[in-house]
């Protein structure tokens, strides 16, 4: 089964990056970013991403402390960019399998030079389109979603694809900035309020289930599908 879902990956990974609607971006003045709410400058993101300045008010370890992931388990992280949290996963679940979503090729190359430094070898990279995680069918245990969710277009349709990859006992977890002024993350008018993601979600087919609230600028949703679907 393993096998069979890595060559699958694989093959998503090699068909979106020779995709050239995938490269050009939007119109004759592409953005330098694939992800259109991104910086431009791809790699001065990515060092932003990566900074230890981020631990104190992430609380990356607390964050994956607190899913109490099996060994085993199979993790989507959606919006990976270099694998703050992927890596710190692919640890967690040293029997199981990480798939690193992100929609800019660069942070992908970067996740990948992590990769080979650490000797992690349970972590799936996928190139997914703006619209598409292009994850398996009914395949994960989690489906983590960190600082991306206000990137989503079409958010509800986002989240029916996210629902469809999750096993039926699986979990979506959404943390996101709150609407309001913060000292980090984006402007207030690109947050999304936690009001509108629970009320989203629903739409999609989740309930919440949980709302740890540990972290000082964000808040932490966990929610599962109400049927199987």
């Amino acid at each position: 089964m393993k096998a069979v879902v890595f060559g699958l990956a694989a093959l998503v990974v090699l068909t979106l990056s020779s995709c050239s609607p995938c490269r050009g971006g939007h119109g004759p003045r592409a953005h330098a970013n694939r992800d259109l709410h991104g910086p431009a400058d791809v790699e001065a993101y990515i060092r932003h991403l990566e900074s230890s300045d981020r631990d104190p008010w992430q609380r990356p370890d607390e964050v994956i402390a607190v899913l109490q992931l099996r060994a085993d388990a199979w993790v989507a992280d959606v919006g990976s960019g270099p694998g703050y949290f992927t890596r710190r996963l692919a640890r967690a679940v040293p029997q199981g399998v990480v798939f690193a979503v992100d929609v800019e090729p660069r942070q992908l190359d970067r996740l990948n030079e992590h990769l080979r430094g650490d000797g992690l070898r349970n972590v799936v990279p996928v190139l997914a389109p703006l619209d598409d995680p292009r994850l398996p069918p009914r395949l994960f245990d989690l489906v983590l979603v960190v600082n991306t969710y206000h990137h989503f277009p079409e958010r509800v349709r986002y989240l029916e694809r996210l629902r469809d990859a999750l096993r039926p006992a699986g979990r979506l977890v959404v943390i996101d900035y709150h609407k309001r002024e913060l000292p980090v993350g984006p402007p207030p008018e690109h947050k999304i309020e936690r009001e509108v993601v629970i009320e989203e979600a629903r739409q999609a087919g989740f309930t919440l289930t949980d709302a740890p609230d540990f972290l000082p600028y964000q808040y932490f949703l966990v929610f599962r599908p109400v049927t199987q679907r």
